[in-house]
C-alpha cells in the first residue's frame, strides 16, 4: 500500500501544534487589520471579503477566501457577504484557470475543531487539483512536492485577481 504515512504540509505541524502560531486572538482577523505579528499573504480586500494565498498550501494555487467580519460558521453570513462571497469565488476560479490550467477544484469549509479547522474564523478553501497529481517521489518518499512557494502565488493571483474584483 502506498500510503503508510501521513502526508503533511511543509512546517504546519509546528502551526497546528501552535509552536509557530503568533500570538494573537484571530490569524484571519489580524490579516485584515494588518497587524505586523502575522504573516500575511492577502491578495485582496474590500470592506466584507479578503482573499489570501495560503501560508500551507496544499497544491499551488491554494487560495483562502474569509468574510471581514469575525464569524465562525457559514449560517451566520449575512446574505450581503454570501452574495460577495460566491462572486469573489467565482473570480477566483477564472483567475486560477487562467494562471494555474488546473483540471478541477476542491473548494470547501472546515467548520469546528471536529472538522479538522484549525482556525477559528469562517475560510472556505479553493484548491487546485490536476490529473494524476501523485508522482514516484510523492509514493516512494511520503510526501507531497509544493512547486511554488505561497510568496510567488500571492503575487501571481494578485495580478490577475485584483482587475477583476474592482467592481466589488
Amino acid at each position: 500500500m502506498p500510503f503508510k504515512k501521513n502526508l503533511y504540509v511543509p512546517n504546519k505541524r509546528e502551526y497546528i501544534l501552535k509552536k509557530r502560531r503568533p500570538v494573537v486572538e484571530c490569524i484571519l482577523c489580524s490579516i485584515v487589520q494588518g497587524d505586523t505579528r502575522v504573516e500575511s499573504l492577502k491578495i485582496w480586500q474590500n470592506e466584507i471579503i479578503s482573499v489570501s494565498a495560503n501560508l500551507y498550501p496544499y497544491n499551488a494555487g491554494h487560495l483562502l477566501i474569509f468574510p471581514i467580519r469575525h464569524i465562525r460558521d457559514y449560517r451566520q453570513m449575512s446574505q450581503e457577504e454570501n452574495s460577495s462571497f460566491f462572486q469573489v469565488t467565482k473570480a477566483c476560479l477564472d483567475a486560477l484557470d487562467k494562471l494555474y490550467e488546473p483540471l478541477g477544484f476542491n473548494i470547501g469549509f472546515n467548520i469546528n475543531d471536529a472538522s479538522g479547522a484549525s482556525i477559528d474564523h469562517l475560510h472556505q478553501h479553493i484548491v487546485p487539483r490536476y490529473f494524476k497529481e501523485l508522482g514516484f517521489v510523492d509514493i516512494i518518499s511520503g510526501t507531497k512536492i509544493i512547486i511554488e512557494d505561497p510568496l510567488i502565488t500571492m503575487q501571481k493571483i494578485k495580478g490577475e485577481l485584483v482587475p477583476r474584483l474592482k467592481e466589488f
